[in-house]
């Protein structure tokens, strides 16, 4: 499962390949997209949520997509060999003048309008990387249920999102405590040092 620092290298990734230009090729191969065609609109910018991926582009439309376990967006200059995986595993190609973004083993991909974003990312907590993080919060929003197991706390994107089982198995290892402990349990000082 990819954690939400990889997510926002992948953004970073894709926006320096495609931010300010206009998109050449497109072709996303999810039944429900089968027919739409990006072609001729300019790709305004890609931005990470927790590890959500919203490829926006002029005209008001964000281009959703999460990794999950094994998704992965790679990026190719022209005529460049694609190597992220077989062909069949290719679920989003958006191609300009200069570089191509290739889009493997997304599960989930959808094309939605810009302000409607939040429907899809408006339910996450505090990003750890993004401009609106906010530790307190953060940590409110994971005592809120003092019976919930530590871990299972950490890892649900609504306390706060970014976090997958290595930060998850990490942290609790960092504070000396089991990802079982009920976090009600868990004393002040490890508390605040989540």
């Amino acid at each position: 499962m990819p954690e939400g620092d990889s997510v926002h290298q992948a953004a970073r990734r894709l926006h320096t390949a495609l931010a300010g230009q206009a998109v050449t090729r497109s072709d996303l191969r999810v039944p429900k997209l089968a027919t739409v065609d990006l072609t001729g609109r300019t790709v305004l910018d890609v931005t990470p949520r927790g590890k959500h991926l919203l490829t926006r582009f002029e005209g008001g439309l964000t281009l959703h997509s999460h990794l999950r376990m094994d998704g992965s967006w790679r990026v190719y200059a022209p005529g460049e060999r694609w190597s992220g995986g077989p062909g069949h595993q290719i679920r989003a190609i958006i191609g300009t003048a200069e570089r191509t973004a290739v889009g493997y083993r997304l599960p989930v991909l959808e094309l939605l309008r810009t302000a409607d974003e939040h429907k899809v990312v408006g339910h996450l907590g505090p990003d750890l990387l993004g401009p609106d993080w906010d530790s307190e919060q953060a940590l409110r929003n994971l005592l809120a249920a003092p019976e919930r197991a530590l871990g299972e706390a950490l890892l649900d994107q609504r306390n706060l999102a970014g976090i997958g089982n290595i930060y998850k198995s990490e942290l609790c290892f960092l504070i000396g405590a089991t990802p079982w402990l009920p976090i009600g349990e868990l004393p002040a000082d490890k508390a605040s040092r989540l």
